[in-house]
């Protein structure tokens, strides 16, 4: 049956797929690199300069208990919430989505995209903390949807908040959700060898129902939950990464060395002319590292709006830290892993003219079942499936977490509180209909709304460049107050 369903959506795919390359490659990858590098000369290297007092805003006064907030979230809960987004399924499975298709040079690229990106991020929490609006109940309203009608105040603004509101629904409440889903689903099929399309909605409704659990507490039990998971899943990923990096140190060298070596002779690994490779490297990196980092997107926003803080600026350097995190540590322990394990050294994918049978061995390998077999080089193959299966569920649940939060924010904004308990429960269905589709399916459908959410957002970044230029600015050190004129705006 499930076979079946997918058979009659393959068409649907297909035409997704085409309509996502040309936004990737001619679309998506100028506006992350333009927005980003644009944002890094506008602020002096925001990300360079007050690197250090994000760090010390984020572990300074760490604590896995920030309690419960009158109206919005600590600052340490809200990057929680964000990074919880941000650190899911694109770390393990788009990582090594990206190393498929582009080869290892589309993780330097995923690098660039990150470092412009935090220059990018730190405008849109600054953005989304002087346009957020504090309610009469103590609740806050914050978002894309805030700073874009704030810098287009007209009709176009309205229509374009509007469009910003539902695509964010569509990508991240429901299509993404499906994503995380799909991908639990695969990995713990994986780890009991069950057949594509099999048993793998058993997962997807244990996963919807604790989901549904979660959602009905509302922001501060998201929060709550979040703030405890993401400390907790990142340090058991990152002690398990670094147990296969060093036992296969010696091959760490040519791993970094094929990072960079590849990024601009891609067509020495995975074929075709120098230009197509490039493309794809390049393609892979941009579109693997929106769906990691999310920085461009508009997704993050929402929970930095919820933050408690003194100054825009606070939380700005605050969110550059969310995108450090996510891709250059947890994103490159994927990488390393990935690559010093299949591609360096013995590594059976390091031939690309390696054949089992009469296929290519690459094309026996899979999104999810490639981190899978890289980490069964070294914990044994059983142990390494159950590892991903167990990391990739607390990535890919916490994701859906923060999501569903996003995707609330703004169906509130388009249907008032009433269509929030709609909303919930649709959601709830996609998170269940996600195990039931093809991995490939889920992808494309989430990167096409990705990509509606990312133009209508990087279009007002560009417009109120002013705002968080005047931000950005200090007094010749990072660590003091932003300038005068920085406070949060509490009223449209």
């Amino acid at each position: 049956m499930l076979a079946k369903l997918n058979e009659i959506f393959a068409p649907a795919e297909s035409a997704v797929a085409k309509v996502n390359s040309v936004l990737t490659d001619y679309v998506l990858l100028f506006l992350l690199i333009g927005i980003g590098l644009f944002y890094t000369i506008r602020t002096k290297f925001i990300q360079v300069r007050c690197f250090g007092e994000g760090m010390k805003q984020v572990f300074g006064n760490l604590s896995l208990n920030g309690g419960k907030q009158k109206g919005g979230l600590s600052s340490f809960q809200a990057l929680a919430t964000a990074i919880a987004a941000q650190v899911g399924t694109g770390n393990i499975v788009g990582a090594c989505g990206a190393i498929l298709l582009g080869g290892p040079g589309a993780i330097f690229w995923m690098w660039v995209i990150a470092f412009l990106g935090m220059a990018t991020i730190y405008a849109e929490a600054v953005l989304a903390q002087k346009t957020r609006v504090v309610n009469e109940d103590g609740s806050v309203s914050g978002g894309p949807v805030y700073y874009i009608k704030h810098a287009f105040n007209n009709k176009f603004g309205k229509v374009l908040a509007i469009f910003f509101a539902a695509a964010t629904m569509l990508a991240l409440g429901f299509m993404g959700s499906m994503v995380q889903s799909n991908s639990i689903g695969e990995s713990v099929g994986n780890v009991f060898g069950w057949e594509a399309g099999t048993y793998q909605w058993i997962i997807g409704l244990v996963v919807a129902a604790l989901a549904a659990v979660i959602f009905l507490g509302g922001v501060n039990r998201i929060a709550s939950v979040t703030e405890k998971m993401v400390p907790i899943m990142a340090c058991l990923y990152i002690l398990g990464s670094l147990v296969v990096i060093f036992a296969r140190i010696q091959y760490v060298p040519e791993t970094f060395g094929m990072i960079f070596k590849y990024a601009f002779n891609a067509n020495a690994l995975i074929g075709g002319g120098v230009g197509y490779a490039l493309k794809m490297a390049l393609s892979q990196g941009a579109k693997r590292g929106l769906f990691s980092n999310e920085a461009g997107m508009g997704s993050t926003p929402h929970a930095h709006a919820q933050a408690n803080v003194k100054t825009p600026h606070e939380q700005g350097v605050t969110a550059m830290i969310g995108v450090f995190i996510d891709t250059f540590i947890v994103l490159t322990l994927t990488a390393l892993v990935v690559i010093s394990t299949l591609y360096a050294g013995d590594g059976v994918l390091g031939n690309p003219s390696s054949y089992m049978g009469t296929e290519p061995l690459i094309n026996s390998f899979s999104k999810t079942n490639l981190a899978q077999q890289a980490f069964g080089v070294v914990f044994g193959k059983t142990f390494g499936n159950i590892f991903v299966a167990v990391c990739l569920f607390f990535f890919a649940f916490s994701t859906i977490l923060g999501w569903n939060f996003f995707g609330k924010i703004n169906a509130e904004y388009l249907f008032g509180k009433k269509g929030v308990k709609v909303y919930t429960v649709v959601a709830v269905i996609f998170i269940f209909a996600g195990s039931l589709f093809s991995n490939g399916f889920v992808w494309e459908l989430t990167d096409f709304f990705n990509y509606l959410m990312v133009l209508p957002n990087v279009l007002a970044l560009a417009f109120l460049s002013a705002m968080v230029a005047r931000s950005a600015k200090t007094r010749g050190a990072c660590d003091l107050p932003a300038i005068e004129g920085d406070a949060t705006v509490e009223a449209e």
